[in-house]
């Protein structure tokens, strides 16, 4: 097999395992991590900030970011209204997100992942048949494809953003409740 395929061989199982962590967390009731949530927020708003410099070359790039961010962020309001809120006596105050939404987003990230790599499989073997020669990486430059990745980035940066509005209004509405009893 040739070196540059085994690259995508070892990283398969690792998007498989990252695939699944996020579909689990798609559905049932999942507790507030304040500090993880601020994490992912930070943590979405670099990629989408390095990705947006990719503009600087492509501007088709950075409208496909742009626009994906915008709807991502509508979504992600979208989603926080109808998500629901509940408190466990275990896990203390909760989310259930909702299924459709998360199955959504899920889907059209995979499947354009499989596209792109649909794609991008011949020009890898073409590379394969003549060693010493470097894979191309134009394709991996696509508008939809950074509007799937900004509809992402936009999506979670509202989503858990919401939710950390909501956490701080129930622990104020907690407060005052157990002060004024």
């Amino acid at each position: 097999m040739p070196a540059h395929l085994t690259q995508y061989l070892v990283m398969l199982p690792l998007l498989a395992w990252m695939v699944w962590r996020r579909v689990s967390r798609q559905f049932g009731r999942q507790p507030i991590r304040r500090k993880r949530m601020i994490f992912r927020i930070v943590m979405f708003a670099v990629l989408g900030g390095v990705l947006a410099l990719s503009g600087f070359h492509h501007l088709a790039l950075a409208e496909g970011l742009a626009g994906g961010v915008l709807l991502g962020g509508a979504l992600g309001l979208l989603g926080l209204r109808l998500t629901r809120f509940e408190v466990d006596p275990a896990k203390g105050d909760c989310y259930v997100p909702n299924p459709w939404i998360g199955a959504l987003l899920t889907a059209l990230l995979l499947g354009r992942l499989a596209w792109r790599m649909l794609v991008a499989w011949p020009q890898m073997q073409q590379v394969s048949a003549a060693p010493g020669v470097m894979p191309p990486t134009a394709y991996a430059a696509s508008p939809l494809t950074m509007l799937v990745i900004g509809l992402l980035v936009g999506y979670y940066i509202a989503y858990f953003s919401g939710l950390l509005v909501h956490h701080s209004r129930f622990q104020r509405m907690q407060q005052s409740g157990t002060t004024a009893a």
